[in-house]
């Protein structure tokens, strides 16, 4: 898998504390959207693990009903299954990481790295890369509340210039038993804009003991090849660059080689709607939809105006009808 002499292949399997990962491409946490379904359409394209949406400790410790019943809801077929929690209360998150262990969950991600401002604000997110202490407190939280693997993902810096993020990660390694780090090598005041950092990511591989998982500009296969070799990370994390495109996992796994054509994105969009509609309802799901279609109309070769019209009605049983001319047999669960 073009991988470093010093490097596994994509493919070969990742050890993470106690939990045995099939391969090195995992689905990293995308926030509003990495529900179960979501998850599993990565995990049956060859993901070797998803990370869930992000998800409030405090939902958890409260025992809010729609947390539990919708973000914490998991597939049998989705294990091992990683839960990303947030937060800046370490009995919280101790608490949280009991529930998301109850649940099902076979790893614990701690979200060090979210740039939006009404997350940082709370002092949860990137925010926390200026709070190392409370940092340290809500992984050895997460460790001895779950009895789980813990992970974090973090940013390199909040500013550009700023290594806060890969000290931080460093101290987690070696203070607070966190079991994997998956690192973002930009820098969160920038978000998505400027390049990876991957020589920082590999400075970081050398100075830690546990896995070090890459993330940012994997936009596509070749480019998420670049990055682990780049990088000498242990895996890649792909973001939004599934969004629409599931296919990169089997790209990176060796399960495919080419394209997916036409009927086979129209019948992955109608998979994914009638998941849609199961997770969350007919009216729900034709809401929450809307963001979705955009992101396969390109690969559909679909005309501006059925793009336009999909994003415009709520309506599944017109979703569906417009998208069935170009459809293949739906895969099944």
């Amino acid at each position: 898998m073009n991988a470093t002499p010093e490097q596994p292949a994509l493919t070969d399997p990742l050890r993470i504390g106690n939990v045995e990962i099939p391969n090195r491409v995992l689905l990293a946490p995308l926030a509003g959207i990495g529900n179960w379904f979501v998850r599993l359409q990565a995990k049956r394209h060859g993901a070797g693990l998803a990370v869930s949406e992000m998800v409030s400790s405090f939902g958890l410790h409260h025992r809010n009903e729609r947390t539990l019943r919708e973000l914490m809801r998991i597939h049998p077929d989705e294990h091992p299954v990683s839960v990303q929690l947030f937060g800046h209360d370490a009995e919280v998150m101790r608490s949280a990481a009991a529930v998301a262990a109850k649940a099902g969950a076979d790893l614990i991600d701690i979200n060090m790295g979210c740039p939006v401002r009404k997350v940082r604000k709370t002092g949860a997110g990137a925010e926390l890369l200026r709070d190392p202490e409370l940092a340290l407190a809500l992984a050895r939280g997460a460790v001895e509340g779950s009895g789980l693997p813990v992970t974090v993902k973090l940013r390199s810096g909040i500013e550009v210039g700023d290594r806060s993020g890969f000290e931080l990660a460093v101290r987690l390694a070696e203070e607070a038993g966190v079991a994997a780090v998956g690192f973002h090598p930009r820098a969160a005041t920038i978000g998505h804009k400027g390049s990876p950092d991957y020589a920082l990511t590999r400075e970081l591989v050398e100075r830690i003991e546990v896995p070090v998982i890459v993330s940012g500009g994997l936009k596509s296969a070749e480019a998420a090849r670049r990055a682990y070799e780049e990088s000498g990370a242990a895996g890649v994390m792909i973001a939004r660059g599934s969004l629409g495109n599931p296919w990169v996992f089997e790209e990176l796994t060796g399960r495919r080689s080419s394209p997916p054509d036409r009927d086979e994105v129209a019948a992955e969009l109608l998979w994914v709607i009638d998941r849609a509609e199961e997770h969350l309802g007919t009216e729900r799901a034709g809401r929450y939809l809307r963001k979705f279609y955009p992101w396969y109309m390109e690969s559909l070769g679909a005309p501006a105006e059925l793009a336009e019209e999909l994003q415009r009605h709520a309506d599944l049983p017109r979703a569906r009808s417009l998208i069935v001319n170009l459809a293949a047999p739906v895969p099944s669960l």
